[in-house]
């Protein structure tokens, strides 16, 4: 288990990185309990172990004139790895999708949609998803709303996890 590299200041970096991504390096420190330099020196630590992948602004798509939201089950013809890498690789090329993850299952993919109104969408659905190569079934179900889209992970789970395990 990868976390066991980490010291619990590290978490705790971590998970307030997590919640507020553009606090000050002075306030985290503040925040952890340690003075500013090596909290640098940790974060930076931390983004060249990968366990920091990157630092992203939470934008409202709909604010932004993006109405709807879609989930798109996929099933594929054929699954062969060279199959399931073509897949993905095509839907890097598409802007619609925002999410793409492989699954065990009944469901080869399922994948986060966006459009801004539901033309677009049906229009990328039947002209490019469904024409895709080895694309054997769609299923989409239309997002009414959101009750929950918090990232990242439950830092208290993973705290409770590593105090019974000590």
């Amino acid at each position: 288990m990868p976390v066991t590299r980490l010291d619990p200041i590290d978490r705790k970096i971590l998970a307030e990185l997590q919640a507020d991504g553009r606090m000050t390096n002075v306030e985290l420190a503040k925040r952890v309990g340690i003075s500013a330099p090596p909290c640098l020196r940790r974060v930076r630590t931390l983004e060249e172990q990968g366990f920091i992948k990157g630092y992203h602004a939470d934008v409202d798509a709909r604010e932004l004139g993006f109405e709807v939201q879609v989930f798109a089950s996929v099933g594929l013809q054929k699954q062969a790895e060279s199959d399931l890498s073509a897949f993905e690789d095509l839907c890097q090329g598409w802007p619609l999708v925002r999410e793409c993850h492989m699954l065990n299952g009944e469901v080869d993919f399922i994948l986060k949609c966006v459009a801004p109104d539901l033309s677009t969408f049906q229009r990328f659905l039947t002209e490019e998803l469904t024409a895709a190569e080895n694309v054997a079934s769609v299923k989409t179900s239309l997002v009414i709303r959101g009750a929950k889209d918090e990232p990242g992970v439950p830092f208290n789970i993973l705290e409770d996890r590593l105090t019974q395990s000590a």
